[in-house]
C-alpha cells in the first residue's frame, strides 16, 4: 500500500509538474502538446538525444543517490556538488601525471583517489557534525565554494593546458563511448552496478536496517546498542565516495579532461531529485531519468516550436517548491516522533 501510494504522489507531483509548465507555454501562445512532443523527439528521436540523454543521466544517479543515502541517515548533504568537483579534479592529476602506470592499473589509480579524496572530503562535515552539533548543511555550503575555488585554481595554474577556457590538459585514459556522436559513455554501467549495490544494501542488509534506524530516530538507536555517529559519519563517507565517482566518470568519459564548472547544478539536481521521492532509493533513479529527458529535449522544443528552453525550469521550480515543502514538514513529524519516543530515563538525565 505505501508503494502504491507512493508511485501515486510521484506521478501527481510530476502531472503537477508539467501542467503549471503547459499553463505557461499556454500563456506566450504556443500548444504545449506540440512543445512537449517536440521535446520527447529530441531526447529521444536521434542516437544524438538519446545520448545526450545517458550522458545527462550518468551524473545525475550517482549525485541523486548519494544525496538520498545520506539522508537516509538523517544528514543532509548539500556537498555532493563538491565532492564531484573534487573526484573530477584528482582523477585529471591522476590521468594526467600517472601515465607510468599500465593502463587498467591507471584507470583503477583515476578512480580509487576520486573515491578517497571526495570521501575524505565528506568526513569533515560529518564529524563537525557528530562531535560538535555543527550544521552539515552550512558546512557543505561553504565546501562546496572552497572546492570550486581548489579546482578554479588548479586548471588556471599548475593543472592548466593553456587554453582560453580554463582547463586540464587530456587524460591518458579515457572511458569508452557507448552512443556516438553523443557522450554517453560506459560510466552508465558503473553508475548502475553502484546504485543496484547501494539499493541491496539498504533493503537487505543490517547496515541498511540501522541506516534506517538512525535516520528514523537517533536517540533510539543509541539505546538499542546501534552508534548513530558512527552510521551518520560512515553514510556521509558513502556519498561523498558516490560524488567522487560521478566526478571521475565525467572528467573520464564525457569531457577527457577537467574543465572548469563542469559540475554546474549537478549536486542540486541530484538534491532535487532524491527529494522530490524523499530519499526512497528505489523511486530516485526514475526521477534523475526524467530530469535528464527534460534538459536533453529543451533545446529541440526551442527550435521546433519557439518556447524558450528556460520552460524546463519552471517545471524544475515546482519540484523544488514541493520537495522544499515535503521535507520541511517530514523534519518537523520526525523531530516530534523522537521527542514522544524518547524515553522516561533520558527525559530524567536531560531534566538534571
Amino acid at each position: 500500500m505505501n508503494a502504491y501510494r507512493a508511485v501515486f504522489r510521484i506521478l501527481l507531483i510530476l502531472a503537477m509538474a508539467l501542467g503549471i509548465g503547459a499553463l505557461f507555454i499556454l500563456l506566450i501562445g504556443e500548444n504545449p502538446i506540440l512543445a512537449y512532443a517536440a521535446l520527447l523527439r529530441g531526447a529521444f528521436g536521434t542516437r544524438l538525444g538519446l545520448g545526450t540523454v545517458i550522458a545527462g543521466f550518468t551524473p545525475l544517479l550517482l549525485t541523486s543517490t548519494a544525496f538520498a543515502l545520506a539522508a537516509k541517515a538523517g544528514a543532509f548533504n548539500v556537498g555532493v556538488e563538491g565532492e564531484v568537483i573534487l573526484g573530477g579534479i584528482t582523477a585529471a592529476y591522476i590521468g594526467i601525471n600517472w601515465g607510468f602506470l599500465p593502463v587498467s592499473l591507471l584507470y583503477a589509480a583515476c578512480f580509487l583517489g576520486a573515491v578517497i579524496v571526495s570521501g575524505l572530503w565528506a568526513l569533515i562535515p560529518a564529524v563537525l557534525k557528530v562531535y560538535y552539533n555543527v550544521s552539515e548543511v552550512c558546512v557543505t555550503i561553504l565546501m562546496n565554494t572552497v572546492a570550486v575555488y581548489i579546482a578554479s585554481y588548479l586548471v588556471s595554474g599548475p593543472m592548466s593546458a593553456g587554453s582560453a577556457i580554463p582547463q586540464s590538459a587530456p587524460v591518458l585514459v579515457t572511458l569508452p563511448k557507448i552512443i556516438k556522436p553523443s557522450s554517453a559513455n560506459a560510466g552508465i554501467f558503473i553508475a548502475i552496478f553502484l546504485v543496484i549495490l547501494i539499493i541491496l544494501m539498504l533493503c537487505k542488509s543490517k547496515w541498511g536496517y540501522k541506516i534506517k534506524m538512525v535516520g528514523t530516530n537517533p536517540m533510539n538507536a543509541d539505546y538499542t546498542g546501534t552508534s548513530s555517529k558512527r552510521v551518520f559519519i560512515s553514510c556521509m563517507l558513502l556519498s561523498g565516495m558516490l560524488g567522487g565517482i560521478a566526478g571521475c566518470i565525467e572528467v573520464l568519459g564525457v569531457h577527457g579532461y577537467y574543465l572548469d564548472n563542469f559540475a554546474k547544478d549537478l549536486g542540486i539536481n541530484g538534491m532535487l531529485a532524491a527529494l522530490i521521492v524523499k530519499s526512497n532509493v528505489f523511486f530516485t533513479p526514475f526521477i534523475a531519468f526524467f530530469l535528464s529527458v527534460l534538459k536533453a529535449g529543451a533545446m529541440a522544443m526551442q527550435q521546433a516550436t519557439n518556447v524558450p528552453k528556460s520552460i524546463v525550469d519552471t517545471v524544475s521550480a515546482v519540484f523544488i517548491i514541493v520537495a522544499t515543502m515535503d521535507f520541511v514538514l517530514e523534519r518537523r513529524k520526525g523531530k516530534k516522533r523522537e521527542a514522544l519516543s524518547l524515553p522516561s530515563g533520558a527525559e530524567e538525565e536531560g531534566g538534571s
